[in-house]
């Protein structure tokens, strides 16, 4: 009976370990997408929040606390879901006490059952008359092992609530801290959540002001959105003509629109498409405050921007950085804007744009992480964005999946 009860308590144990590792690297993971909304917060106050905000548009105020708003919102619920998680385990490793004290309990009864039973048996005769009143040596033989055995299970039964002792204590300070950690984040939401209330209001105030002129707004933005386009096609323009001229130095008069790759082109184009969600950014701080892809506006719905990269806020005068090796296939010069840097990893190229400096030419073999360049600061706003555009021959692809989420 009692071998039944500890089989049980054995399965149970075993399975709540399951769950435990299960829940606890679950419970990791959170913690880690916590800290990264953490990051961005903090880079938010710094890249977005604390130019010179006099100088900057309320389009652009309303743009930056709706992406900080947004993050806002992912950390509440993040810090819930952790909270939440932290109330399971907490059961689990009370249901795991609960277990461990009954366990506790029957080896300790059964313990004290073998003591007495071994102390009455010494009172009545002695182990060696006990071996002596055997009928023959095979007889003897066998009680002598039983005597071992006996002694053994005894040791075995003191060292299991040794463990079991141990592994209460322990589990007892586990819950502690867990109780303590799940305090910390619910008090850490609430602060979350009072904040969250005052850059909403704040938000309104400045949607309040745009309403009252809206269609002024309105064709600023339909004027930035014409002129971003034009950029777009531009460049466009100059990745289909990258495309011939290498065709064309390969000795190739394709006309597909695609790179003509050489056997080391394929290998280099093979490594970069291995590295997909592991590329390092372009700039050391940053957030991405454009998105890829179309987008309706915050200030009037009716316009929407179709957007071909991301755009990064990133610090003052930030290096530009390669995210991965490969050669300098043209320096970009638009007419009214700043310069862009084309590099191409056989046939995936990838963009960097509104540059103040290039330290690169064409033609130039770079390195993973090398600087090649420095955002352009707006002098006036004190905004630093750098716009990053990758695609394979001329189709775009969201960087976002590319980029290491870290």
């Amino acid at each position: 009976m009692y071998n039944q009860k500890l089989f049980v308590c054995f399965l149970f144990m075993l399975f709540s370990g399951s769950m435990l590792v299960a829940q606890s690297q679950k419970l990791k993971n959170l913690e880690a997408q916590r800290t990264q909304k953490l990051r961005e917060i903090r880079q938010i106050n710094s890249l977005l929040l604390s130019g010179k905000k006099e100088e900057q548009s309320i389009v652009t105020l309303v743009e930056n606390y709706n992406y900080k708003i947004n993050v806002r919102k992912n950390l509440i619920k993040i810090t819930n879901d952790q909270a939440n998680q932290l109330t399971r385990e907490i059961n689990t490793n009370q249901k795991e006490i609960t277990s461990l004290r009954t366990q506790l309990k029957e080896l300790k009864e059964d313990y004290a059952a073998m003591i007495v039973k071994s102390y009455k048996s010494k009172s009545q005769q002695s182990k060696v008359m006990f071996l002596l009143s055997s009928d023959n040596f095979k007889q003897a033989y066998k009680r002598l092992q039983y005597i071992n055995q006996y002694r053994e299970y005894q040791k075995k039964q003191a060292e299991e609530i040794k463990v079991k002792t141990q592994d209460l204590q322990a589990l007892n300070i586990t819950l502690s801290k867990q109780k303590e950690e799940k305090k910390k984040l619910v008090e850490e939401n609430k602060k979350a959540k009072e904040t969250l209330e005052l850059e909403t209001k704040e938000q309104e105030r400045l949607m309040a002001s745009i309403r009252k002129d809206l269609s002024k707004h309105t064709a600023q933005i339909r004027k930035k959105r014409q002129e971003a386009d034009r950029i777009d096609k531009e460049i466009d323009r100059l990745i289909k003509e990258a495309i011939a001229a290498s065709n064309t130095k390969a000795g190739s008069k394709s006309s597909s629109g695609t790179f003509v790759l050489t056997p080391s082109a394929k290998k280099l184009a093979a490594n970069f498409a291995a590295n997909k969600g592991k590329l390092g950014w372009p700039v050391e701080r940053g957030v991405i405050k454009l998105k890829f892809g179309k987008q309706r506006s915050l200030i009037d719905n009716t316009v929407t921007e179709n957007s071909f990269g991301i755009r990064i806020a990133t610090e003052k005068n930030a290096k530009v950085k390669a995210v991965f090796k490969g050669e300098v296939s043209k320096i970009m010069v638009i007419k009214n804007a700043n310069p862009a840097i084309l590099v191409r990893h056989g046939d995936y190229l990838t963009i960097y744009r509104n540059l103040s400096k290039v330290y690169v030419k064409a033609g130039d073999e770079i390195e993973t992480g090398q600087e090649i360049g420095e955002v352009f600061t707006n002098k006036f706003t004190g905004e630093s964005l750098l716009y990053f555009r990758m695609t394979k021959n001329s189709q775009n692809l969201n960087p976002e999946y590319w980029l290491s989420k870290n």
